[in-house]
Order: C-alpha cells, then structure tokens, then sequence
C-alpha cells in the first residue's frame, strides 16, 4: 500500500481542504485495516476514486484533517473474459476510467458499449456513478448494482445477489437481489468505501445518429422543452437530450476550431482567436441548440427522424450528422480551406467530431481540453487541470420537466450571475420522462483572489434563489455541503442515524451529503 505525503494545488473550485497525507490501496483486505486503524487514531478518512470531481471539489475532503484514500489503483476489469453480448455486465474496481473501459470494449467487445459523460477519458465510472452524474445514454445511477462495500466498521457488504458470492449465477446479472435494496445508501452517501460495482453495457444498435436542432428564436426555448420531453416520452430520443445555451455550446467548439486553423491553416494564437469568433457567429448563431442520440434499425430511425422533424422543424433547425457526412464535409471544406466559408465549414466540423461521437458512446478530453486553452494552459494534461488558474463552480439543480417552469427558473439564474459580472454556462439535460437536471457553471480566474470570492457569492446567491423556490442541486459542491444539509430536516436525521449503523466513528468522508 503506497503511502505518501501531499502537496495538493487545490482545485478548481478555489476551496481546498488539504488532507495530512494519501494512502493508495489495492485491494479490499488493505481498506479493511485502514478502516480499523482510522477507527482506533480517530483519523477521518477521505476516499476518492480518481479525484477529477471537477467543478464540485476534486479531491478536496468536505472537513480538515483526513487521510486521504486514492483508489486510482484500483483498475481492474474483474469478469474481463466473462463480458459478451449475451452478458452485457462489468464487474470494475473504482479507478477504472471511461476511457480504460472503452478502450477494452473497442479492443474485445466492438459491438458493447456504455454510458459516457463529457468529463474526460480519465474520470472513474463509479465515483461518477456514485455522485450521481448525467450520461448520454442516462442518469449514471441506473448503470450501477451488485455494489461491493468496505463500511466504516470494516465489514465487507455486498449488495443484491452478489451477497450470495462471485460464483453465483445471478451475482452479476440480477439488480434488485431479495429484500429492501441498499444500493441507493451508497449513491451520495457517506457510510463505506465502494471497491467494485457491476455496471450494465449497451448494445450498439445497426444503426446510430446524433441530431442537433438549433432553436431559431431564444423566447421558445419552453416550447422547445415541452417538445423534446414528449419525444423522450415517445421513445424517439433514445439518449438524453443535452440543450446547451450559446456560452456553454461555443465555449465547447472553440478549441477545435482554434485548433485546426493553427494546425491546418498556420494562423497565429491571436489571429485564430478572432477567427473562431467569426466561425462560431456562422456556424453557431442560435442561442440554444440541442443534442441526442436516434438509435434503432433503419426503419426506426429513418421513421423517428421523420417524426422529430414533423414536430420542431418550425421550432429549430434540424441536423442529422453521422459519421460518413462529416467525414465528407470535411474532406471537400478542408481541401478548399483557402476560401473563408470552406475554412469556417472544415474548422465547425473538426470542432465537432468527437462531440458527435461523445453522443454516441465515444469519451472524449475536448472540454477538458477548451477550458485548459482558455486560460492559457494548452500545454497541461487534462488530468492537470486543478494545476492550472481555470476556476469552475457548479450549480446544478433539478428542475421539473416544464418549459415554462425551466425558462423562468434559468432567467433567474442568469440576472443573478449579471449582477455579479458572470456569464452563466448552462446545459438542461433531459434525462427523465418527468424532469431534467441542469449542469450551470461559472468560470473565473482562480489566481484572483477577489474574483474566487466573488465567483463564490454569485454560487451562493444561485443557491439560495433555487432554494427559495422549492428546489435543489442535484449533485453538491464540497464546499457547499453546510448549504443543502440542514440538522432541523427529518430526511437528513434519518441519514445520520443510517451514519451511526455503516459508520459509528464517523471515519469515513465526515460531512459529505450527512450531518457532521
């Protein structure tokens, strides 16, 4: 078990608790004595699957003064030889990344798949599941069962049939077991040290397209909602439909396309800069644009994609991009890059293609990539980002699946970050047949002090409005934590009781979604 001492840069959020040092197990028997030398020393124990939390505290403990426990080295793939189409089932360690996963799919199993997030390849899959992320296929929480727990008094739980062992034949493949299920203690809970989960793969299905539909005018925007929440109820959305207003969508294109006019058309840093802007008013003039995924046959599609535009064609711009329409577009605009409307066509393209395979079951690094540009460290490693001055808050609450409901509540929301000088990135992932979660950030220079403690009113100020009204985060910043848990709520009374069974000593991950 490797031990070593931290000299943490912080994070992103520009809130960091330092933990006095980090413990990298890797295997089960070496968290279980951590547990019961925690419990004797009294030392909190913060774990972490890979610590790129980004946006909601990285891999800062909620509290001073824990040990914190680096489960990266936790890799494997346990039932690798087992997985096939007819056992769509892996059983993984906490620090397989996305892009591991995928990697091995692409390798053994072309035809699987499984629910990606914009995060980046090197974000753990359970600790995303776990916090309750949005991928594109759904929310992560529905990909996980058949958890294997080390709780805070070092006993080992297994959850579903897997509490019947490895060797049975419904450990991996039956979700609910027998009784009351405890898989959704450990979703955002705070009681044990997750170390494997099953987690379903996808099928990939004959044929596959993303479409894109561009709202023509900014004041439908609920119409637009109300819309594609009865195409998701119809089943013609077969992913969640990602809706990203033009800060968000532009801030994700500009590094590719800033990025081939300086490889491709040898413009300098300052002229592709200009130039982006130009592209992206051509390209991507609309306030909100969408993105989701069409699956099926090709008679489903095709009939889907008929329907899709029958019902918002009037409403927005429809775009059907596959694989072989980008790949064309881009091999005629780029051999005619020398007239600006090819050269705008050949850098939106560019820009696009690995959101587009993103939407299909491809991870990819770009948005790390464009914040890391952005602030002016294109040359960092995305899992470096909390090394560099890019501040990023989050805020991101549920919100019922009303246009009308979801247009107020957004306006709200972006006449409070004005007051504070910000600029809101936001995206309304529709991920129910009843209600969406929207992913907001804000951006701010984190070498600035003034402007980390503004950033942090305008949080707070967004949080207090949405509690105001009835709402909530659906998944919390650490620094937040004192703000969404109240001791006076019977809700979060009973999670501390549930404390007080997993967890006594209250070791692990002290604070977070609990009572102190």
């Amino acid at each position: 078990m490797d031990q070593k001492f931290m000299t943490a840069p912080g994070n992103v959020t520009g809130v960091h608790h330092t933990p006095v040092k980090a413990i990298s197990p890797t295997t089960v028997p070496e968290i279980q004595s951590l547990i019961r030398r925690a419990r004797q020393d009294k030392i909190p124990l913060y774990p972490i699957s890979k610590g790129h939390n980004w946006g909601y505290g990285s891999d800062s403990p909620v509290t001073e003064g824990n040990i914190l426990v680096d489960l990266s080295g936790m890799n494997r793939i346990l039932n690798a030889e087992a997985i096939s189409l007819a056992n769509p089932i892996a059983v993984i360690e906490p620090g397989v990344t996305q892009g591991q996963l995928h990697a091995f799919l692409a390798e053994h199993y072309p035809d699987l798949t499984f629910n990606v997030t914009g995060a980046g390849c090197e974000t753990s899959l359970i600790g995303c599941a776990l916090d309750r992320g949005v991928g594109y296929f759904g929310p992560r929480r529905e990909d996980l069962f058949g958890l294997e727990i080390v709780t805070g008094t070092g006993e080992i739980l297994k959850t579903g049939f897997r509490r019947l062992g490895e060797d049975s034949p419904l450990a991996h493949l039956h979700p609910e077991g027998l009784g009351p299920s405890l898989d959704g203690l450990f979703f955002q809970g705070n009681f044990g040290i997750v170390t494997s989960a099953c987690m379903r793969l996808r099928p990939r299905r004959p044929r596959e397209v993303a479409v894109s539909l561009s709202l023509h005018h900014s004041e439908n925007l609920g119409e637009l909602v109300n819309q594609l929440a009865q195409l998701k109820r119809d089943g013609l959305l077969t992913s969640v439909t990602h809706v990203g207003n033009r800060a968000r969508n532009h801030s994700t294109l500009t590094y590719g396309i800033a990025h081939y006019l300086e490889n491709s058309c040898a413009f300098s840093p300052a002229q592709s800069l200009v130039e982006s802007e130009r592209v992206l008013n051509l390209v991507a003039p609309s306030e909100w644009t969408s993105l989701a995924a069409v699956t099926g046959n090709r008679g489903q599609v095709s009939s889907a994609l008929r329907e899709i535009r029958r019902r918002v064609g009037s409403l927005a711009r429809v775009l059907v991009i596959t694989d072989r329409l980008l790949d064309l577009g881009f091999a005629v605009s780029h051999a005619l890059r020398f007239i600006p409307s090819a050269r705008a066509v050949a850098a939106a393209i560019h820009a696009m293609r690995p959101l587009h395979r993103l939407a299909l079951g491809t991870p990819t690094d770009i948005p790390i990539q464009n914040l890391l540009w952005k602030v002016g460290h294109p040359s960092l490693d995305v899992d470096q980002l909390d090394y560099s001055s890019c501040g990023v808050l989050f805020v991101s609450p549920a919100l019922p699946l009303n246009g009308a409901f979801v247009t107020e509540v957004i306006a709200g929301m972006e006449r409070i970050a004005k007051d504070y000088g910000h600029c809101l990135y936001v995206t309304l992932n529709i991920e129910t047949a009843t209600s969406l979660v929207a992913v907001i950030n804000l951006l701010f220079d984190r070498d600035d002090n003034a402007k980390v403690e503004i950033a942090h009113r305008c949080a707070d100020a967004l949080l207090a409005f949405l509690q105001e009204r009835g709402l909530s985060p659906y998944r919390a910043r650490v620094d937040m934590m004192e703000k969404i848990v109240s001791p006076h709520d019977p809700h979060w009374q009973t999670v501390r009781k549930l404390k007080d069974v997993f967890d006594p000593d209250n070791i692990i991950a002290p604070g977070r979604y609990n009572l102190p």
